[in-house]
């Protein structure tokens, strides 16, 4: 266990949630992680936005792991440029922390990460003329387009020990359980930047990174997850490198896991076999976290999502890995029922059990199925509810 000094401040706030009955200043990421029921759905940034007559952070609560800005939270950074603060006002982290109790009371199981900038940000993030911006023949790079974000300089190893201290504010700041960093890859000055933060905030914070579908050996040892946003899922060579790549995340990087799996639309919303697919195979290959959404490259803000039926009965916590059956699907057994996966390659799959369970994608009872390629299924025990 690493330990880290924490500002006076800081344990004011932490001491004072305690005494507002806050559920889970005693229990570690990791004890909040492991008793969750599945399906687990995550939140990237923005939300569901299907649900009526909701407030919003009931609606975010439905997901069991949200990454966002520090501000998004309450929090607000002090000083006038965001790139040079090391402290959050107090205020705003009185607010944060009563924001963290509210979603803490809908969802015990909820993990709450900070992004946290490091490659790209606006141009009020730093002074115009500041050495951590990127520069191209002397003007700054454009590294967000959508965003009008301009490169940081993030192999300038001072810049990389003010991401580092931002890192350990966050986690000062008794708000988050770790932190998320976007545009990974396994480079040099990724890997010195993520060993710099693993100094500041210790082995227990988390740290997922935007790897896409990619594995990234170098910097494994020192992330918790792998934030896949799979912008590629049409073909059958997609879906492997999807499934490989989660596997691998599986076995080989820090625990406690965070894996999140999250694949776009290709026609609209209503896509629920694409939808179905990325669940189960969430569910069978991994302890993680699935989430269906609108393709980036939409004029609106970037994944947003529906909330699904399908992913609102529990399947409870699983009772021993997947596995690869001979018929070519994976297939997992829960408390409460069954996930079945089928590539996009295979054929459909007939799946039988010997007392009656009802499928999520039909909610017929029967004793047996028949799931499609490209697509999955969930079966409820109707003698387990």
């Amino acid at each position: 266990m690493s330990f880290r000094p924490i500002s006076f401040a800081n344990l004011f706030l932490l001491v004072a949630a305690l005494l507002a009955d806050e559920p889970t200043p005693t229990q570690s990421a990791a004890e909040r992680i492991a008793p969750r029921n599945f399906p687990s759905v995550f939140q990237a940034w923005n939300p569901a936005d299907n649900i009526n007559d909701e407030d919003k952070w009931t609606t975010l609560a439905r997901h069991d792991l949200v990454f966002h800005a520090p501000d998004f939270f309450g929090l607000n950074w002090a000083g006038g440029f965001q790139g040079l603060s090391t402290t959050f006002t107090k205020n705003s982290q009185e607010s944060a922390m009563r924001t963290r109790k509210v979603l803490l009371g809908k969802n015990p199981n909820l993990i709450m990460l900070a992004e946290l900038r490091y490659r790209d940000a606006h141009k009020s993030y730093l002074p115009e003329n500041h050495a951590w911006w990127k520069r191209k023949d002397g003007k700054p790079v454009v590294g967000w387009e959508e965003g009008g974000y301009f490169l940081l300089e993030f192999s300038n190893p001072a810049y990389r020990t003010q991401v580092a201290q931002q890192a350990r504010a966050m986690m000062d700041s008794g708000v988050f359980d770790g932190l998320m960093l976007d545009w990974w890859d396994d480079d040099e000055d990724r890997l010195a930047l993520v060993k710099a933060i693993r100094t500041e905030i210790g082995e227990n914070a988390l740290i997922l990174v935007n790897a896409n579908d990619r594995k990234t050996p170098r910097t494994a040892a020192f992330v918790n997850g792998y934030f896949m946003e799979c912008y590629k899922s049409k073909t059958v060579e997609d879906w492997k490198q999807i499934a490989e790549t989660l596997e691998w995340a599986e076995s080989n990087l820090k625990e406690p896991r965070i894996n999140c799996i999250e694949t776009w639309f290709h026609k609209s919303r209503k896509d629920l076999h694409l939808m179905r697919a990325t669940t189960t195979l969430s569910l069978t290959i991994s302890d993680g976290y699935c989430l269906f959404s609108d393709p980036n490259p939409l004029p609106t803000p970037d994944h947003l999502h529906d909330w699904y039926e399908f992913w609102d009965r529990s399947l409870g916590r699983p009772k021993a890995k997947g596995g690869r059956k001979n018929d070519g699907s994976i297939q997992r057994e829960f408390e409460r029922g069954h996930a079945v996966y089928n590539p996009l390659d295979n054929k459909p799959v007939t799946v039988d059990f010997t007392t009656p369970h009802t499928a999520a994608s039909s909610r017929k009872t029967a004793m047996t199925f028949t799931v499609p390629p490209g697509d999955g299924d969930l079966f409820w025990n109707e003698a387990q509810k």
